[in-house]
């Protein structure tokens, strides 16, 4: 199945019950129409950051079912897996076969070695200038030892958790890899993949490692080479400057819309519309936008969006609005790897508030590009102070477990049943056409008017919404859709 303009739900294997039949189920059942894509977050045999340290990726982990499971899904809904190009686990049969076999084994070049690689530069290196230029998740530089069966040790390049090695893109056994794994995605039923981690994939000397150009560009190429004649497209991930996904955008890939959480925040705390307007007017079509994902809130991704006293507003506000948000969850002492990251579900940072989380998804939903709505999102979910503590993990807090139970009588809320119907009259509105238009007026500090039409011309959606009072209305030609008058009550 092709992508299709509509609703993408992004969620675990076992969130939505209790394995990929559940959310099949769920989304039948109780989502209906609401939603025309799934985003299934990393689903193999895993080792450690919920699915983000894959060990194999041939298989479906066996807790939550089998290819025949993602594939059902893919008959009915678009699809996007998660390749992890920056790294793979310490269980993996790289790594493995590696510290067996150490300079006899054939993925002796598949990870990054971190002396190898500094001595290519020149002896004496790296220098604390060079660990201090790179662009780190740690406090300290970005290894991991790894001791090989003969008894000997060296460093592996380890930017993020330890059961995560960094892979070499460049070395040909690695990209042997890389193509057989999407190539494999895409026959079980991936129209999508989702790069994670891809700016810190290449490395090299006297830069950040980060985004490191051109090179970036030539990993992408080739991931592109592979994916294009199967029909299938890339959605980098990277949580940054909003300049830095433009100009991905501008190469012709979709891009994530990370700077619209942060922004909505702003608009709904102040009732001030001027820069999420300046924002809609700058942001491209071919997107996915979000206001919520499996991570945090990011903060730095609406950098020079809003000011940054805005941004420091938005922030104190979060903490003060927010129901059960503490700065200690997005701090270390409950792991948390981004410290430009702010951990709440998106119902919870706007204080558990029907009114302005239901405008929050009408701005997401005029906004240009396709809907992401994460599950807990999906259904309006508070924080999950429970699974918080119980793993002192800070995501944790965005990540709740709901039982098939619990999806029926969340989603008889009147604020998810409004949600489900906006995403369903969305999902077939003519008027969000991708090659249409955008057009965005702030009549007053607090309204602002949003009028989405078509390529053709023909249809037209226009909504008015008063960020102040948190009431809007939706006119698709002519006709009232919805307002804060005729929404379902109790």
């Amino acid at each position: 199945m092709e992508i299709q303009n509509k609703a993408m739900l992004i969620t675990y294997a076992d969130s939505l019950g209790k394995n990929l039949k559940d959310v099949h189920q769920v989304l039948k059942e109780d989502i209906g129409d609401a939603i025309g894509g799934v985003h299934l977050l990393p689903f193999f045999p895993s080792t450690g950051d919920r699915g983000f340290a894959p060990a194999d990726y041939t298989r479906v982990d066996a807790a939550f079912g089998d290819w025949a499971d993602v594939e059902a899904l893919g008959e009915e809904y678009y699809l996007m897996f998660d390749f992890m190009i920056n790294h793979i686990s310490r269980e993996s049969v790289m790594y493995q076969d590696f510290k067996k076999n150490h300079d006899d084994s054939k993925y002796k070049d598949f990870f990054i070695r971190w002396e190898k690689f500094w001595a290519k530069a020149g002896e004496n290196r790296p220098t604390q200038a060079d660990v201090d230029l790179i662009y780190k998740r740690k406090d300290k530089a970005p290894t991991q030892e790894i001791t090989f069966d003969d008894g000997t040790t060296e460093n592996l390049w380890n930017t993020f958790g330890e059961e995560q090695i960094d892979i070499d893109v460049n070395s040909a056994i690695a990209k042997k890899f890389i193509k057989t794994t999407l190539e494999d995605m895409v026959k079980h039923g991936a129209n999508l993949i989702r790069l994670d981690a891809f700016a810190y994939a290449v490395k090299k000397v006297d830069t950040n490692d980060f985004f490191v150009e051109p090179e970036i560009w030539d990993t992408l190429n080739e991931v592109r080479e592979i994916l294009t004649p199967l029909k299938a497209e890339i959605l980098p991930e990277i949580h940054e400057h909003y300049s830095i996904p433009k100009k991905i955008n501008d190469h012709g890939y979709f891009t994530y819309d990370f700077a619209l959480p942060m922004t909505t925040l702003y608009t709904l705390y102040s009732g001030k519309t001027n820069q999420l307007a300046k924002w809609l007017k700058m942001s491209p079509m071919k997107q996915f936008t979000t206001l919520d994902t499996h991570d945090g809130i990011g903060v730095v991704d609406a950098r020079d969006i809003l000011t940054d006293d805005e941004i420091d507003y938005a922030s104190e506000q979060l903490y003060k609005v927010g129901a059960n948000v503490k700065k200690t969850y997005s701090s270390a002492s409950y792991n948390n790897l981004d410290i430009y990251q702010i951990n709440s579900t998106y119902y919870s940072a706007l204080g558990n508030d029907d009114a302005a989380y239901l405008l929050s998804r009408v701005f997401q939903v005029f906004a240009p590009g396709i809907p992401q709505i994460y599950y807990v999102g999906l259904l309006a979910g508070e924080n999950d102070i429970a699974l918080l503590e119980s793993t002192k993990e800070g995501r944790n807090i965005n990540r709740h477990y709901y039982t098939r139970e619990e999806v029926k009588s969340e989603v008889k809320r009147p604020v998810v049943a409004n949600l489900l119907k906006l995403l369903s009259w969305r999902n077939e509105s003519p008027a969000f056409d991708l090659a249409g238009s955008i057009t965005v007026d702030t009549p007053t500090d607090t309204t602002i008017v949003v009028t989405r039409q078509d390529e053709s011309g023909q249809n037209k959606a226009v909504l008015t919404a008063d960020a102040a009072n948190k009431t809007f209305e939706i006119v698709e030609n002519g006709q009232t859709v919805m307002s804060s008058d005729n929404l379902t009550q109790n």
